[in-house]
């Protein structure tokens, strides 16, 4: 009980190491997510909107690389940044851009995926409707993410939260460094392995109290989504 009234001080003192690592940590996740939620939302409404040879091999490899382990896609941003990869020259290891990238990787299969399952169902719903009015692929792009807009934006939170978790990926591209590249999961791992139990427990709180949040939204998301769908 110590410790955590201890961790709980920590919390409300504004403690400022601790609310750094709290700051990167939502700066660089909610960066990963944005990026990832830009090309992945237009592209499962597209993949939704025609057939083309491929289509299924996306879709595939997409569903396959949500369970990638994160420490692989380290690995491989890890090698494609260092100074003998091909992005070495942009100096971006050991940064928070390094992390936002290894992030972006996690997190586009789950929305890409998760998107094209809310999307798909309207898309043939709307076949028919599109092709008597004549709707160009762009307008039913937007149409579909509009329509679907519910559903997509628990998936954005879901990335999020994913994104919010890691610890493989961004410790070996982002060194883990003090003031720089530490996040929250980071800082946990190591405080614990340092006996530090009050500031990694305080982020534990934290870390949990946005977890919940992004729950509790998600739900209310899903059930806005639910009672739209039985309107409409």
């Amino acid at each position: 009980m110590e410790i955590l009234a201890t961790a709980l001080a920590l919390i409300t003192s504004g403690d400022a190491d601790l609310w750094r690592v709290v700051g990167l940590s939502l700066r660089v996740s909610l960066s990963a997510t944005l990026i990832a939620a830009l090309f992945a939302i237009p592209l499962a409404a597209f993949l939704s909107a025609r057939d083309f040879a491929g289509k299924r091999i996306i879709l595939v490899l997409s569903t396959s690389l949500m369970a990638l382990p994160p420490v692989v896609v380290g690995l491989a941003v890890y090698l494609m940044l260092s100074r003998s990869g091909p992005l070495g020259p942009l100096g971006l290891l050991f940064t928070p851009g390094a992390m936002v990238i290894a992030q972006t990787v996690l997190v586009f299969p789950i929305l890409l995926s998760l998107t094209y399952e809310a999307i798909n169902p309207l898309q043939r719903d709307y076949k028919g409707l599109f092709a008597a009015l004549d709707v160009g692929r762009g307008l039913q792009v937007r149409t579909l993410i509009w329509d679907a807009r519910f559903v997509v934006s628990v998936a954005v939170l879901a990335g999020f939260g994913r994104a919010l978790a890691e610890v493989g990926a961004v410790i070996i591209v982002g060194g883990n460094i003090n003031g720089v590249t530490r996040v929250m999961t980071t800082t946990i791992a190591l405080e614990t392995s340092k006996g530090n139990l009050q500031l990694a427990l305080a982020l534990g709180v934290i870390l949990l109290s946005i977890a919940l949040s992004i729950n509790i939204v998600t739900q209310t998301l899903a059930r806005i989504g639910s009672k739209y769908q039985a309107v409409r």
